[in-house]
């Protein structure tokens, strides 16, 4: 337990990560003097490099020794947000986000194919579970303490920040973290070859499904609260932080259904996150209406991203680590979508329609899980 607490650590600081310039876009872009939608492209360049190289990286890295490789993925995380801190123009800043983006998918495919590994295939979601609360965290603290930190100090300070933590935790696992080896060589060949599969390029299809629909309505929130609810930016930071604080509700949930049946629990779950997205706006005259809609959107959303991750690592138990690779592409892929679609749902229709649209996307999830069931009906393990 604690080797999987220390990746949950260090899961953390790789979250903070990707998702802390977010909160520091308007600085930054005044400082590199660039406009805030060419800022905005850092973010799109590290998800679509995710996307595009993530599951060849990990099936090449898969080879190597644990430890190791979480160790130096944590240094090059450091260092890259180093280099950040110190950024003198635009082009040395795409290239510290670019770096990152090339071992993010690395680290948390085989770092959840090694938790795997110690609790045993019978209990894979409840061990991703215990790992996912990295990402959980990064949401409620990480990220907001990053913005924080930059309007006190100033942006440079908060990514030198997360430098450090990136370098003491690869300081942590060098001290306490065994050896860690896979359990037999797999060739990028054989690995690779579980996409000649059409149900698992249909797990594939329906993470991607799954994000775009989350991302489509969860990038504008903060927006939502501000102009729909007429919260003032205090309150909404509230509102985010218990966002991400409920989540380790679904965290813990999708962790003990996935284990069950992992599409059954997508379908749960896509359809209770629909009817929490449906809920906000017409919920918004009323504080208590509108919280209990950010509660249940807010749980089945943290949900998901496990039920996901383990969803396709169940699908293709002799490649767990490229399998769970895959999903870290579809997702960024449907974070990088969905951000998108949200954007043009708003240009043409509306705020007001972000939470229809979000929901139409979940539901062709929902269908395509419906229609997958038919050839994956029984219940799915790891082992089997």
């Amino acid at each position: 337990m604690l080797a999987v607490y220390l990746l949950s650590a260090a899961g953390f600081t790789v979250v903070t990560t990707e998702f802390v310039i977010v909160g520091l876009l308007p600085a930054m872009a005044r400082d590199l003097g660039v406009s805030i939608s060419q800022a905005g492209l850092l973010v799109t360049l590290f998800a679509f490099t995710v996307a595009a190289l993530g599951p060849f990286l990990t099936a090449w890295f898969a080879r190597f020794e644990r430890r190791r490789l979480f160790i130096g993925v944590l240094v090059l995380f450091g260092l890259s947000n180093a280099l950040a801190a110190v950024a003198p123009n635009y082009g040395v800043m795409a290239l510290a986000r670019l770096l990152p983006a090339l071992a993010l998918p690395v680290f948390w495919s085989l770092a959840s194919e090694t938790v795997v590994n110690l609790a045993g295939p019978e209990h894979a979601g409840r061990a991703v579970a215990r790992f996912g609360v990295g990402i959980i965290l990064a949401m409620v603290f990480g990220i907001p303490v990053g913005t924080l930190i930059s309007d006190a100090f100033g942006w440079r300070v908060a990514f030198a920040a997360v430098a450090a933590l990136a370098l003491l935790k690869a300081l942590l696992l060098l001290i306490w973290l065994p050896t860690s080896r896979p359990n037999h060589a797999v060739s990028m060949r054989e690995q690779l070859g579980i996409l000649r599969s059409p149900l698992m390029l249909g797990h594939v299809l329906l993470s991607v499904l799954v994000f775009s629909g989350m991302f489509t309505a969860y990038t504008y929130l903060a927006d939502m609260l501000e102009r729909l609810a007429g919260f003032d930016g205090t309150v909404v930071g509230w509102c985010l932080m218990g966002f991400g604080a409920v989540g380790l509700i679904g965290n813990a949930l999708g962790g003990r259904m996935v284990d069950r049946h992992p599409l059954v629990a997508s379908l749960t779950f896509c359809t209770l996150l629909s009817v929490g997205m449906l809920a906000v706006v017409p919920s918004v005259g009323s504080i208590a209406a509108l919280m209990a809609a950010l509660i249940v959107w807010g749980i089945n959303q943290a949900a998901l991203f496990l039920v996901c991750h383990v969803r396709l690592m169940k699908a293709a138990p002799q490649a767990p680590a490229f399998a769970a690779s895959l999903n870290v592409a579809g997702g960024n892929l449907g974070i990088g979508l969905g951000a998108m679609i949200g954007g043009r749902v708003i240009d043409s229709l509306g705020l007001t329609y972000l939470g229809v649209a979000a929901a139409a996307i979940v539901g062709l999830a929902i269908l395509l899980a419906l229609a997958m069931l038919r050839f994956d009906p029984l219940p799915a393990s790891i082992s089997r």
